[in-house]
This record gives C-alpha cells, sequence and structure tokens, in this order.
C-alpha cells in the first residue's frame, strides 16, 4: 500500500490487447510513483503508451498485470462498476476533444455530473467554477454557442468542481491555437493550485512539459527517462 503523500504508485503494471495468440503489448512493465500535489508531464511519441497509462491510472481502463494504487485505492483490483465508482471525487478529467453534452448548458454540463454524485449546492458550486475560470457570463451558453478555448474552459471546471484529489489532462491544448492554448494551459495550473491537486499531463509538448515539476519520457511502452522539468 502506498503511503499518505503518495497520490499514485504503479508497480510492474503491464497493458495487453489483442489475442493470446497474436498479441500486442502496449505497457510492458511500468514503475511509478507520484507525491500529492505534483505536477508531472508524461512526453513520448504518438504509440508509446502514454495515453493507455493515462487511462489506467485514471480507471478509465483495467491493467493486464500489475498493481495501481491511486488515492489510496488499488485499482487493480476493481471491476469497470467499482472503478466508475472509484473515479468518482478522486479523479477528474481533461480531455483533448471537450467531451461536453449538447443539449445541456455550459452550467448544466458542470452542474449535472455533481448532482448525479449527490453533492448537495451542485448548482451553486458550478457557477463558482464557471465563474473561477472566467466563464461566468457564459453560464446559460450551449456548447455550439461556445469556442473551442471556453468549450476547454468548461471541461477545466467540470473536472475540478469535484474537488478531485488528481486531475489527468490528456493534450488539453491539442484542439487549440497557440494563444489560446497559453491561457488555458494557465488556467489549469491556476485550479489545480487552487484545488491543491496531482496533476498529470500527457502531451508532445516540450514547453508545456517544462511547466511540470516532473516530466517522465515514455517510448515502446516504457518509461525511458524520469527527471525534473
Amino acid at each position: 500500500m502506498a503511503g499518505p503523500d503518495i497520490a499514485i504508485h504503479a508497480r510492474n503494471v503491464t497493458l495487453k490487447l489483442g489475442s493470446a495468440a497474436a498479441p500486442v503489448h502496449i505497457l510492458k512493465g511500468i514503475d511509478l510513483s507520484l507525491t500529492a500535489g505534483d505536477s508531472v508531464a508524461v512526453l513520448g511519441p504518438s504509440g508509446s503508451g502514454k495515453s493507455s497509462l493515462m487511462a489506467i491510472l485514471a480507471g478509465l481502463e483495467r491493467a493486464s498485470g500489475g498493481e495501481v494504487d491511486v488515492a489510496g485505492t488499488r485499482f487493480d483490483r476493481l471491476d469497470e462498476d467499482a472503478l466508475a465508482l472509484a473515479r468518482r471525487g478522486r479523479i477528474g478529467i481533461v480531455l483533448q476533444s471537450f467531451h461536453l453534452l449538447p443539449t445541456m448548458t455550459a452550467h448544466e454540463n458542470v452542474a449535472v455530473p455533481l448532482e448525479l454524485d449527490g453533492v448537495p449546492d451542485a448548482f451553486d458550486r458550478a457557477a463558482r467554477e464557471l465563474e473561477a475560470v472566467g466563464l461566468g457570463h457564459r453560464l446559460d451558453h450551449y456548447p455550439a454557442q461556445l469556442s473551442g478555448g471556453e468549450q476547454q474552459r468548461v471541461a477545466i471546471a467540470r473536472a475540478v468542481a469535484p474537488r478531485p484529489a488528481i486531475i489527468f489532462a490528456d493534450e488539453p491544448t491539442g484542439n487549440l491555437d497557440a494563444v489560446t492554448s497559453a491561457a488555458i494551459v494557465d488556467l489549469l495550473f491556476a485550479r489545480q493550485s487552487a484545488a491543491g491537486a496531482t496533476l498529470v499531463i500527457i502531451t508532445h509538448d516540450p514547453a508545456l512539459a517544462e511547466r511540470c515539476g516532473r516530466v517522465l519520457q515514455m517510448r515502446d511502452g516504457l518509461i525511458v527517462s524520469d527527471s525534473a522539468a
């Protein structure tokens, strides 16, 4: 079991897809410990396994082998339904594609997941988070009425609103122009700091990685370097 200051502890984590006759080894034995409150970038070329690693650490995918302890819970011992429950309140996720529900307003996109999790002040909290990301004037706008940068701000508010211990961001600026990307990165770090959360960013961008306190390089399903930025 990981210690109280360890947000994530992974030991010999593997991921194998395909058939028994023709297996594809995506992750080949990952060992990793992340301290609570850290900011960590995971760099690597396409196909290196970085998004697969994030999916396992975030509880979106089950590892084929190894131990995965996230925020004090052994994810490797849980089935898919139990993983979904374990993610609630522990983990916030921001993706390259914003994944907002098109039939809900910005306010509803942030508030409804909170409400489903039983948060009593869901709509008030959602409004405060949207205000914090500069969208207090856009509460009643639908995703189609928002720019890409504004949609990503809604996605960040949705990820942070449950006050998770860990925030994962997978290429969070991949669909944005350079100016908007810079603003979104600043906002992501600001919300991480406000929440006191651990931040794990999957990226191709060395400049973004330099904003993090620690940088992991992946290649061919392995972590090949681990250093302070």
